[in-house]
């Protein structure tokens, strides 16, 4: 039998699908907020691993800081995530943005 998307012949297993994993994942996989892209296995891997924040996915390689682009973890190693009116920072331009914000409206006062 035949994958019926990409003509690839699946290996004379007796199938009705129309996807092979691989064309299923580029179709159905989420979406890298960043580069567009889908998020697919690692070569040889089963299960897909992402980042999700504030409601978006990520490559792991791609959750970085807005400002700075520093590689983010979802780990307790100091480089989590601190998001602000929806943006994705780190702890260190999170509290810039903060103290930019608290001065701008000090001086409005």
């Amino acid at each position: 039998a035949v994958y019926l998307v990409c003509g690839i012949d699946s290996e004379g297993y007796a199938t009705n699908q129309i996807h092979c994993i691989e064309d299923f994942h580029k179709k159905f996989a989420p979406r890298c907020c960043v580069c567009q892209l889908p998020i697919m296995p690692e070569p040889g891997q089963d299960e897909t691993v992402r980042v999700v924040a504030l409601d978006r996915s990520f490559h792991i390689a791609c959750y970085k800081c807005e400002d700075c682009g520093l590689v983010l973890s979802t780990e307790a190693e100091g480089r989590g995530c601190y998001p602000l009116d929806d943006h994705v920072l780190c702890k260190s331009c999170n509290a810039k943005r903060v103290q930019a914000l608290t001065s701008h409206m000090t001086t409005e006062l």
